[in-house]
């Protein structure tokens, strides 16, 4: 699909955008090995070989180089070729279909089959596929008929969580944290393919959520059991979770408002979830943002009091993205002045200007800490984060690079990439 809606973008291209987005590609570079998986970097940006390679981070790795290669970025095409072979292969469950959740180290492997994880292989083959990588097509269309066959719950218009290996047991856990990714999948598949049911579906998904949220002060509940009845004080015990904690997640509210307004700009139907977009954006930023050192906190209670206060990168880039898009689409002027602010915080405590990327986790005096994120093993957050502000806003990272065109062309990954 060519002429995808968008908004334009809020001004001329900045070095300091381009030059970071690159840097954070190049830290990256040793992730993806000779297999097309991608490994989990330490601090420094070497293979941890303790680590497992994750299907979700493969997936987001090989949709960053495929917006680098959009782009015009030197060097991020191998990579992004490398990843989808590894996507198609590696990470592929030749016996029982869809995707491993793990792969390593040595002859291990995790074959749950999870709806965030596989939500990232329609996300990485969407990405290849309008880059015109060969086998993103084929890539793509398995993906989705994974996605639709297997996870989608067409009684309740929501994905399910997760499977087992050979699919005959379902988990009864239901969650919006993998629902949350499957719109930003289906938004970048419609865009890949121009099939206007994969944009229905993401719209069904996100104004569920609403319904949620505006039932709930804004604070969207996370988990549920399997008829989809809130469970709120699911891991109350485990507040800690990476990626099933307690209670509210401010940087989901902040993630939500920016998929909300993508949703509206890809269906044409701007302004029909701003209003909602601004209320998860300004209750995650009011129980979010925490006070005079700067920061946003990773969950709270239902009141709004900080339970996990450590800082993740994560949600300062959602927030700096979330400010930006609303800033395009309601011409508001705090939500520019938030995000100054947010990216002169980020610069100041996440950014690691010794050796690269963004430190994953800070302790609640903003110094680097590893109780939840050991090393760096993510840059898609932030790169999509630091770039987006000079692309036109479409509902798919990879359609707005596509429409922006080699913004970075000149620029070069600073060593030699070679395909597997």
């Amino acid at each position: 699909m060519t002429g995808a809606p968008h908004l334009p973008a809020t001004g001329p291209t900045s070095s300091w955008r381009a030059q970071h987005f690159v840097s954070l590609l190049d830290f990256a570079r040793p992730s993806l090995g000779g297999d097309g998986t991608a490994g989990w970097l330490d601090d420094a940006g070497v293979v941890d070989p303790a680590q497992p390679a994750h299907l979700w981070i493969t997936c987001r790795m090989t949709h960053s180089y495929g917006l680098g290669h959009l782009l015009g970025v030197e060097g991020a095409g191998a990579l992004l070729d490398r990843g989808i072979a590894g996507l198609s292969r590696a990470l592929a469950d030749a016996d029982d279909g869809g995707w491993l959740a793990s792969r390593g180290p040595g002859d291990a492997l995790d074959g749950t089959k999870q709806a965030y994880g596989h939500a990232f292989v329609v996300l990485a083959g969407s990405t290849g596929t309008v880059a015109r990588v060969p086998g993103a097509v084929t890539l793509l269309e398995a993906a989705l008929s994974v996605l639709d066959r297997r996870f989608w719950e067409a009684d309740h218009q929501l994905h399910l969580d997760e499977r087992s290996r050979d699919w005959g047991t379902v988990d009864p856990y239901r969650g919006v944290n993998a629902n949350m990714h499957s719109v930003e999948a289906l938004l970048a598949a419609h865009d890949a393919t121009g099939e206007s049911r994969w944009l229905d579906r993401a719209a069904v998904v996100a104004d569920c959520v609403i319904g949620w949220a505006a039932d709930n002060g804004w604070r969207i509940p996370e988990h549920f059991d399997t008829e989809w009845r809130p469970q709120l004080e699911y891991n109350a015990d485990r507040p800690h979770d990476p990626f099933k904690p307690y209670g509210a997640t401010p940087g989901h509210g902040l993630e939500w408002a920016r998929l909300l307004l993508q949703v509206d700009v890809a269906g044409g139907t701007q302004g029909r979830r701003t209003d909602a977009a601004r209320h998860l954006f300004d209750r995650a930023v009011a129980d979010g943002w925490d006070g005079p050192a700067g920061g946003f906190v990773y969950t709270t209670d239902w009141d709004g009091t900080p339970v996990e206060a450590r800082r993740f990168h994560w949600v300062a880039a959602e927030a700096a993205a979330a400010a930006d898009v609303l800033h395009r689409t309601t011409g508001e002027a705090r939500y520019a002045e938030l995000a100054d602010g947010w990216w002169a915080w980020i610069d100041t405590h996440l950014v690691d200007h010794e050796r690269g990327s963004w430190f994953h986790e800070l302790d609640t005096d903003n110094r680097p800490s590893g109780r939840t994120w050991v090393g760096k093993p993510d840059i898609y957050h932030a790169a999509q984060a630091v770039i987006l502000p000079d692309l036109p806003l479409t509902g798919s990272f990879a359609a707005s690079a596509r429409e922006a065109g080699p913004l970075l062309a000149g620029t070069r990954l600073g060593a030699a990439v070679t395909t597997s």
